[in-house]
């Protein structure tokens, strides 16, 4: 991931950050305004929640996408898996060679064998 995928990434991590601190003070203000002795205002209620709602909404898709970015396929800075892979493909190669190289041996002495 390079540095300007990062902190932009970095960046919308921080706008959901605040967006949460932002829907905890509108659940504070809804819940203040139960509590208020004279009674709720339906509106002031309507609207808070819609906000709340609304920005669930936003942090819900914004996290989606960031967590769809980060499991996208990406080689890890020092994951070694590609040269595990390598090796363990070349290590397969070399026994088979070995294995071939040993039949076509007890082929040859098999053949001067029955030559001499």
């Amino acid at each position: 991931m390079d540095s300007q995928t990062q902190n932009t990434s970095l960046q919308r991590l921080q706008n959901v950050e605040k967006t949460i601190v932002r829907v905890l003070e509108l659940a504070g203000g809804v819940m203040d305004e139960l509590a208020n002795p004279t009674g709720p205002r339906k509106e002031f209620i309507n609207n808070h929640c819609r906000e709340f709602m609304q920005m669930i909404k936003d942090i819900q898709f914004t996290l989606r996408n960031e967590i769809k970015s980060a499991c996208e396929y990406r080689p890890f800075e020092k994951s070694d898996y590609n040269a595990r892979i390598a090796n363990e493909i070349c290590s397969r190669k070399l026994e088979y060679i070995i294995s071939q190289l040993d039949s076509m041996e007890q082929a040859i002495n098999k053949y001067h064998a029955t030559a001499a």
